[in-house]
């Protein structure tokens, strides 16, 4: 998805997005990120979903990490399995920093993806990520709060698959939307800036609740 389309579905959610890498860095010298950043951040929408560990499924959980939240499904044989196999490189080129990445991926397909499901399917990419789930409305309530579209596609086999956004996006450590990476980006994209999120100072980016 393209960062122009991005931009129209999030409006109110999260003010304009600066696509320019020249443009987007942080305050004072700070590096800029790869990805188009989110101005000014907000804090990001809470999810109300269950877990791949059975628990809630919470962004506050995750506080203290840099959260890659996307959204997709099991089923999907291009984009899906691409993201979360660079997601996954990503991961480990952090090195030590690696755990400080959290990546969320919350199910489109709710008729298939189960909790145990979606759970197996994503231990293949990485044990650490977490997959989240719900009843239909819960997760279109989801998908709304981060501009996130989707559509049920049905095949002439009977089968059915989804079309929906592609688009990642990160979340930093006090809970703030900060910025979103189109598909195609590279595991060294995604660890260079997480790696930022990681390091930069507490006081970066606007403050909670802005």
């Amino acid at each position: 998805m393209s960062r122009v389309l991005a931009r129209l579905l999030l409006p109110l959610l999260c003010g304009a997005i600066l696509a320019n890498p020249a443009v987007a860095a942080g305050p004072g010298n700070a590096p800029a990120l790869v990805a188009g950043v989110f101005d000014p951040p907000r804090m990001a929408p809470e999810l109300a979903l269950t877990a791949t560990d059975g628990t809630a499924l919470q962004l506050a959980h995750y506080r203290g990490k840099v959260t890659v939240l996307a959204f997709g499904y099991s089923s999907c044989t291009e984009v899906c399995p691409v993201t979360l196999a660079v997601l996954a490189r990503a991961r480990k080129l952090l090195g030590t920093d690696g755990p400080g990445m959290q990546v969320v991926y919350v199910t489109v397909d709710p008729e298939r993806d189960t909790v145990a499901h979606l759970k197996a399917w994503l231990n293949g990419f990485d044990p650490g990520f977490v997959g989240g789930t719900g009843t239909p409305q819960q997760l279109a309530a989801a998908r709304a709060s981060y501009g996130v579209a989707a559509k049920r596609n049905a095949m002439p086999n009977g089968d059915y698959s989804y079309s929906h956004s592609s688009f990642t996006l990160l979340i930093d450590r006090a809970g703030r939307l900060r910025a979103l990476m189109p598909f195609g980006h590279q595991p060294e994209d995604y660890a260079h800036d997480v790696r930022i999120l990681l390091h930069e100072p507490a006081a970066a980016g606007a403050s909670p609740g802005a």
